[in-house]
């Protein structure tokens, strides 16, 4: 957490891939939607037109911001496309880009050994600073998101990734390392950071 003041902002995290279904590292790497992810990405369209309409925001005030890795493009424009009225253009920033898990992309959770990396629900809080060859740890991507926030305007769109998200709820929330980096980002979900605090809200029901 920092001394940043956060705006209100709306976040979702990209549909379903094959790589997310076979629990495999997936990084930096452009791993498109499958079609469980599409279906996930049209629903959040709506939802998102759902909550807009509840909290009396013009969609075509927003800044749209998303990573420019397809899972997250192609959910953007899917959320877009539930809208009926000409919205502004999508910033897409490299610093919304997940995390990188440098040599361990394209590998499963499971064939990792358990010295290199450990999957999400059986790290510590010292993961927070786990750094594998070549890639990122959770602190580097907080470094770009502090970056990045100086864009952020009240009531912004904003399409990512899980360890975006994971770090989000570090930096707006407070929420401890330990907590976030064994927390599950749901897919399907738009979630609305507002003074500090995440409400989630899910395309198939309510969130638990």
């Amino acid at each position: 957490m920092t001394s940043f003041i956060w705006p209100d902002f709306y976040f979702a995290r990209h549909g379903e891939t094959d790589w997310n279904r076979e629990r495999r590292y997936q990084g930096t790497r452009d791993i498109p939607l499958n079609a469980t992810g599409r279906s996930q990405a049209d629903a959040q369209g709506e939802l998102l037109r759902d909550l807009l309409e509840r909290d009396e925001v013009d969609p075509a005030s927003l800044n749209w911001f998303a990573s420019p890795l397809s899972r997250a493009s192609e959910t953007m424009e899917r959320i877009r496309a539930a809208f009926d009225v000409e919205l502004p253009p999508v910033n897409y920033d490299k610093r919304l880009i997940e995390i990188s898990f440098g040599e361990l992309e394209g590998r499963l959770h499971a064939e990792i050994n358990r010295e290199a990396a450990l999957a999400p629900g059986e790290r510590d809080a010292s993961y927070w600073h786990f750094r594998p060859t070549d890639g990122e740890n959770y602190d580097d991507v907080a470094a770009r998101l502090l970056d990045f926030a100086e864009l952020l305007t009240d009531n912004a769109v904003v399409v990512a990734h899980g360890g975006v998200f994971r770090v989000l709820r570090h930096l707006v929330e407070g929420a401890p390392h330990g907590e976030v980096i064994n927390w599950p980002p749901p897919q399907g979900a738009i979630a609305h950071f507002s003074k500090g605090v995440m409400a989630m809200h899910m395309a198939d029901g309510p969130w638990e």
